[in-house]
């Protein structure tokens, strides 16, 4: 968590830190960004830098952090109202809401890709031991409501599965990336919806 030092600084200067940061991460590995870098494109001494951070891993979680909150927020109006849709289609709207977020931030989803292809690392493993929690919980939760409706199986473990479906969603996008494309486009969509296929056939229950 970054130091006081940081929230103490006017807003504008926090963002412009946040952006130097953002797209030295969108274009190296964590291993080879460099804080030089960050400082010289934010315009504040290095000297700096660790008034504001312990390192450039207690950045690189911050980031996170809040990317993570942003596209929570992006995709909160789809939770909202979780009844009016089945749990497949809710879903895939989802995915699709992820998808779109994905497009409008280019530079998360490119520091996304850059930390899905460190799987194995010690900051993989620590931004993923942070993040994939929530995920869990709000997929539980939805399959709670979904097998209360009949939509899915009443016979599965909730807690297995709310860890597969997250971690299946975050190996689809690794898998597209790695050989289909590096960009998001409509083939996206249909490796979405082939995914999604599989989860229903798979887990689909009698209404």
């Amino acid at each position: 968590m970054p130091k006081d030092t940081f929230f103490n600084l006017r807003e504008a200067k926090r963002a412009l830190i946040c952006r130097a940061a953002i797209a030295e991460f969108a274009t190296h590995p964590f291993e080879q960004a460099s804080i030089n870098r960050i400082v010289a494109t934010a315009g504040i001494a290095k000297g700096s830098f660790y008034q504001y951070f312990e390192n450039k891993q207690d950045l690189y979680l911050y980031l996170l952090r809040r990317i993570a909150e942003e596209k929570l927020a992006y995709l909160t109006p789809i939770l909202r109202n979780p009844e009016e849709r089945d749990f497949f289609t809710l879903l895939r709207e989802l995915y699709l809401a992820g998808l779109r977020f994905a497009v409008e931030h280019r530079q998360y989803a490119e520091l996304s890709q850059r930390l899905l292809a460190s799987k194995g690392t010690p900051i993989y493993d620590q931004a993923m031991s942070e993040h994939l929690p929530l995920a869990y919980q709000v997929i539980e939760t939805l399959l709670e409501d979904a097998i209360r409706k009949g939509q899915v199986r009443a016979d599965i473990d909730i807690s297995l599965f709310a860890f597969l479906i997250a971690s299946l969603n975050n190996s689809v996008v690794e898998y597209y990336t790695e050989h289909i494309a590096q960009d998001y486009d409509d083939r996206m969509l249909v490796t979405i919806d082939q995914f999604i296929d599989f989860l229903r056939r798979g887990l689909g229950g009698r209404e």
